[in-house]
């Protein structure tokens, strides 16, 4: 299995172990409570504002998506499934991942055809257009 299909996996893992079943993925909560065995909580209140990139009005979600990339790939949890192998080989691999947690494929391949565009993906996924754009094209 390729990098990105084993990202895939793991991503749809966690969205089932926190138990979510309808977008937005509630990034921030996932980060502030995570399960038993995952990373330490973190409080999303103590991080700088020049963290955040601010571009876009979902932007900040976008970045707190890195963030817990990044908190996944280093748990225990994530380094049993070889995650931080996998993004280490490359730096943009924790932006895919990142949109395989926010977007996640099973729901986005759910979705209408209608509703499997840019625009509507940002809405529905509470993303960034270009973030939507780039994971439809990832999803192709």
């Amino acid at each position: 299995m390729d990098d990105r299909k084993r990202l895939e996996a793991i991503a749809q893992e966690l969205i089932q172990a926190f138990d979510i079943h309808s977008p937005p993925i509630p990034v921030e909560s996932m980060l502030q409570f995570p399960k038993a065995g995952m990373w330490q909580k973190v409080d999303i209140n103590q991080l700088s504002g020049a963290f955040l990139s601010l571009k876009d009005k979902y932007s900040p979600r976008m970045s707190i998506a890195r963030l817990l990339a990044r908190h996944v790939a280093g748990s225990r949890w994530g380094q049993s499934r070889g995650v931080l192998e996998i993004l280490r080989k490359d730096e943009e691999l924790i932006r895919v991942f990142a949109r395989m947690i926010v977007m996640p494929a099973e729901m986005v391949n759910g979705l209408t055809p209608a509703a499997r565009n840019p625009v509507a993906l940002s809405m529905q996924f509470e993303v960034p257009e270009e973030d939507a754009r780039l994971r439809l094209q990832e999803l192709l």
